[in-house]
């Protein structure tokens, strides 16, 4: 697959781990920088469930994208069982919903152009698969290769060079904060994209699949068309330069 190396990111994003901390991110930065299958038809896609009714929460999203089980899941599909295919996209769904809030925004008060573009990626995915011949281990680059290319395509559409930040996109509401703890981490997230938009589009690319998505860096290396030790050397001047750009009170 050919690579868009004028994709223009936009890594407004927490860690998975790290969701609604954006302060621990801050505290990151300074630790890391110091050391065949068959046609299926598109109505076949599963339709996204609203972001407030996901389920599971967003580290087991995660983790089971990683998982034997997930792999299992892609040999299947691959196979051509069709069961499996609607659960791989029952998967992949939420992991690619969160990446297209957090690279795109907003639109005014909702994130319905990011929603349509997460659509988007699971139809190209769907196009995808009866010509995917790489082994199943490299399945997850694959698909967020295909997505960084469709959010690229998205900003050439709409002719915008950044997205409104969104430094988190909760799966739920957080009722046990009061109105000052939201205020605050609000301020914080807020701090963390004007950091974030220093960045060069290629750090920021590295940087969202690393730490929002969970990547290895083999695997950033093969969805982004870089070298695995390119990926970290890349990573490693990123967060040297957020390090730089911290001050005390940007975390207080």
């Amino acid at each position: 697959m050919s690579r868009d190396t004028n994709a223009v990111p936009d890594l407004d994003g927490v860690p998975p781990a790290l969701t609604g901390a954006p302060q621990h991110l801050g505290a990151h930065v300074s630790a890391t920088a110091s050391s065949s299958v068959s046609e299926t038809a598109p109505a076949q896609l599963p339709v996204a469930q609203p972001a407030a009714t996901r389920t599971p929460g967003t580290d087991a999203v995660f983790a089971r994208l990683k998982s034997s089980a997930f792999h299992e899941l892609v040999a299947a599909s691959l196979d051509g069982d069709q069961e499996a295919i609607g659960t791989l996209f029952t998967w992949i769904n939420p992991a690619i919903t969160r990446y297209c809030r957090a690279r795109i925004g907003r639109t005014g008060s909702a994130f319905s152009s990011a929603d349509d573009v997460a659509q988007e990626i699971l139809l190209a995915v769907l196009g995808a698969l009866p010509r995917y011949s790489d082994d199943k281990e490299s399945f997850l680059p694959f698909v967020y290769g295909i997505a960084s290319h469709k959010v690229a395509d998205y900003y050439r559409r709409s002719g915008r060079d950044r997205s409104d930040p969104v430094a988190d996109v909760p799966d739920t509401v957080d009722h046990s904060l009061g109105p000052e703890q939201v205020t605050l981490r609000a301020e914080m997230r807020s701090r963390l994209a004007g950091l974030l938009d220093t960045l060069a589009p290629r750090q920021r690319e590295i940087l969202v699949l690393r730490l929002v998505v969970g990547l290895s860096a083999q695997e950033t290396a093969a969805a982004i068309g870089l070298t695995a030790t390119a990926v970290r050397v890349a990573q490693h001047r990123a967060l040297t330069r957020l390090r730089g750009s911290l001050t005390a009170t940007d975390w207080l």
